[in-house]
């Protein structure tokens, strides 16, 4: 049982079952907001115009993001599609390459027990198989950076031929373009802080050497640039926008009201690497030590270090931005999972043991929390939402429980295969069946239950608008834009543009939509309870179309 990681059909099993997993849970949940829908609404709509170039959300020009998601997610509409799946393909594909490519790198680099690690330590890190079933950015730029990351390692290992190390190089080179075309600049200023810091710690002044920094170059502006050119050709007002205040002023100023404790992504590094979380602080150890244990060529180039840095340098940097989400920190899993592997090939049996254990521990709290889970219920009705969802966070309790334990016993008798094995398909399972069963919630946070009573009105071609609010994946699901009301938000810099694509007041919107319902022309609003219960204090002509616990439907006829 310590030899699994030389079993080939064990290998191919395992990664073919991981791919139909990954692919089938990407249709197993409705797009929640406001992420999901949004880059589902804009990919939609560039399908929809044949606009490739102007990135557009509800119709009105958006310049927060490079336009990569969007073109993927377009072209996965115009191939299969509109629907959930697609929308989420993209992301779920840059889960399972980031899990291929830490298999190959790791067993390039360290050797095969390794390799073997990392592919099961990256697939079954709660945050990654998490992050791949979602349709946001930080998956697509998590991995375009690991492409940039382990092509950077595979180039500079010490036995890398002449051929590789160029070939290598201008895979990692295209990486940091496409992680810029993914989410802005931090797509080469990650790397190439990196690059920097780990060449100061290491003395490698050489490695500059072997970068085929000219063809490089050559190659990030030929995938890079032509985009940036003709947006900011087409909307001259983009650059400034795009690169000043999306960029550094996002990072030094409080504006977006993102701030979070200053350990926010500490602790996600910590929860995100579930079921590894108690072997990390040991694996971040070994990445201090030199490689000669380990890596199967020894030399000047130093793996380990490189990951460390890596991985620590991007959770200070975001740490100090004064904008922080959760997904900020994604990139580093790769990081992660490479540097937990090798210490589960070279560590004590009492670091793989209290892994196990903790992962046990971390499944006997998820069943203590079931019988309360109906609290978490924000609005009225929804209980019974969070009552459908016990079922599955207490299976997702008792498989972690399993796990680790099972892990334990494992640990314990020096099977460290199989003890990995099973504690990384453990907290895969657990993950899928969370994020599957999330779907009652889900649905109750997008709207959709909405449809079929707004699907009925729709015949009558009516214009939509939204009242001081916007319903990101709505939007998606109506398969059109509607008129903004009141509501600015994302779109201020946009609506500046183009402010005649909205209304900016509720009683421009009331004189409107009393003239339309006086002439007979239907128009419907998604619209906040507390505005509905106003109009009807005003006289205003309406009719309730549909409603939830989050927003209500009108009608003005």
């Amino acid at each position: 049982m310590n030899d699994l990681h030389r079993n080939k059909k064990l290998l191919w099993a395992l990664l073919a079952a991981f791919i139909l997993v990954m692919l089938w849970a990407l249709d197993a949940r409705t797009l929640v907001p406001p992420d999901e829908g949004r880059y589902a609404e804009m990919a939609r709509e560039m399908f929809a115009s044949g606009d490739w170039i102007t990135t557009r959300l509800n119709g009105i020009k958006y310049f927060e993001k490079p336009p990569l998601q969007t073109w993927m997610n377009a072209l996965t509409f115009a191939v299969f599609g509109l629907g959930d799946w697609q929308a989420r393909l993209w992301t779920g594909l840059n889960g399972i390459l980031g899990v291929v490519l830490a298999w190959y790198t790791g067993r390039k680099l360290f050797g095969e027990r390794v390799g073997f690690y990392a592919g099961l330590v990256l697939g079954s890190c709660f945050y990654w198989a998490a992050c791949s079933q979602i349709d946001s950015l930080d998956m697509g730029v998590s991995g375009m950076m690991t492409i940039a990351l382990c092509s950077l390692l595979l180039a500079q290992r010490n036995d890398a031929t002449p051929p590789e190390r160029r070939n290598w190089m201008l895979v990692c080179w295209a990486g940091m373009a496409l992680a810029m075309l993914a989410k802005g600049l931090i797509g080469i200023m990650l790397p190439g802080a990196v690059l920097v810091l780990y060449t100061f710690i290491a003395r490698d002044w050489k490695i500059w050497t072997r970068l085929h920094i000219g063809k490089g170059l050559l190659l990030f502006f030929l995938i890079a640039a032509p985009w940036h050119v003709l947006v900011g050709l087409r909307n001259p007002e983009q650059p400034h926008f795009y690169f000043i205040h999306e960029h550094f002023e996002r990072f030094f100023l409080k504006e977006h009201h993102r701030e979070a404790a200053w350990y926010t992504f500490f602790v996600l590094l910590a929860a995100g690497s579930v079921p590894w979380l108690g072997v990390l602080a040991q694996s971040l150890v070994l990445g201090a030590k030199r490689d000669s244990g380990t890596d199967l060529a020894p030399g000047p180039f130093r793996p380990r270090l490189m990951l460390l840095i890596w991985l620590v340098f991007i959770v200070l940097f975001f740490t100090k931005s004064n904008s922080k989400l959760p997904g900020y920190i994604l990139p580093v899993f790769p990081a992660a999972a490479l540097l937990i592997a090798n210490y589960l090939d070279v560590g004590s049996r009492r670091g793989r043991m209290a892994t196990s254990g903790l992962t046990a521990l971390l499944g006997v709290a998820l069943l203590a929390t079931v019988p309360f889970m109906t609290r978490f219920a924000k609005h009225a009705g929804e209980d019974v939402l969070f009552g459908a969802y016990q079922p599955w966070v207490l299976a997702a309790g008792f498989v972690a429980t399993l796990g680790g334990v099972l892990g334990m016993v494992y640990a314990r008798q020096m099977k460290r295969d199989l003890m990995v094995l099973v504690l990384a398909v453990a907290s895969f399972a657990s993950t899928e069946l969370l994020m599957a069963g999330f779907e009652p919630i889900a649905r109750a946070r997008a709207g959709v239950n909405l449809m079929p009573q707004i699907a009925a009105e729709l015949k009558h071609d009516a214009t939509i608008y939204s009242v001081g609010i916007y319903e990101q994946s709505l939007t998606f699901y109506l398969r059109r834009p509607v008129v903004l009301v009141d509501y600015w938000d994302e779109f201020t810099f946009g609506l500046q543009q183009e402010p005649q694509l909205s209304i900016p007041t509720i009683p421009q919107w009331v004189a409107t939509w009393r003239a339309d319902a006086a002439a007979g022309k239907h128009d419907l609003a998604i619209i906040r309870d507390d505005i509905v219960a106003d109009l009807k204090k005003q006289g205003v002509p309406l009719r309730v179309v549909a409603a939830d616990s989050r927003r209500m439907v009108i009608a003005n006829y």
